[in-house]
This record gives structure tokens, C-alpha cells and sequence, in this order.
């Protein structure tokens, strides 16, 4: 049974940074491709970021230069290391895979960003 297990986030004021992590079960993770999805209240699910099986990684415009993500396939775990967080940031955040037909997602971690 695929499980996706995000954790990490919290409330964090204007400039300062967070490190999500989304632990991974039920496949065999280093073979697949994981993303980071946001959703910000009234908006719809966005991508953030992807790292593929072989380590390449994707970012959004919105957080490109601002934001890493990284995997650790001893762990099952992908992060999304964000810095200098701005309030437009505020959503929450979901881990995701594709395998086959099917997709997954995490339950989601909330970032708030707010001073």
C-alpha cells in the first residue's frame, strides 16, 4: 500500500525558511519521479517542484531560485527546502507520485507565512 507521510511545516514569518519532508512507503521510491504540489485557499492545486528517479529537478517560476528539492532514497524521503518565504507562499502543501495509472498524494503539511 503506497503511503506519502509530509511533514515539516508550520508557521513562519516573511524572509524565513522551512524544510518540508514526505516519507515514502509501499514502492520502490528511488525508481520514481516525486513532486511537490501547493493548493492556496480558493486556488487550484499547483506543481512547486519535481526531482526525477535519476536525481534532475523542476521548478515552478513562482519558486525557482528560493527553493530546493532534494531526495534521500536510503530514507524513502523527499524534501522541498524553501527560503525566503513570502505570504504568497501560504498553502498546503502535497507530496505526490505517479505510479502507472495510478497517483498519489500525501495528507498535506499547512505553511503559513504571516508576520
Amino acid at each position: 500500500q503506497v503511503q506519502l507521510v509530509e511533514s515539516g511545516g508550520g508557521l513562519v514569518q516573511p524572509g524565513g525558511s522551512l524544510r518540508l519532508s514526505c516519507a515514502a512507503a509501499g514502492f520502490t521510491f528511488s525508481s520514481y519521479n516525486m513532486n511537490w504540489y501547493r493548493q492556496a485557499p480558493g486556488k487550484e492545486r499547483e506543481l512547486v517542484a519535481t526531482i526525477t528517479s535519476t536525481g534532475s529537478t523542476y521548478y515552478a517560476d513562482s519558486v525557482r531560485g528560493r527553493s530546493t528539492i532534494s531526495r534521500d532514497n536510503a530514507k524513502n524521503t523527499v524534501y522541498l527546502q524553501m527560503n525566503n518565504l513570502k505570504p504568497d507562499d501560504t498553502a498546503v502543501y502535497y507530496c505526490h507520485c505517479r505510479l502507472g495509472l495510478g497517483r498519489y498524494w500525501g495528507q498535506g503539511t499547512q505553511v503559513t507565512v504571516s508576520s
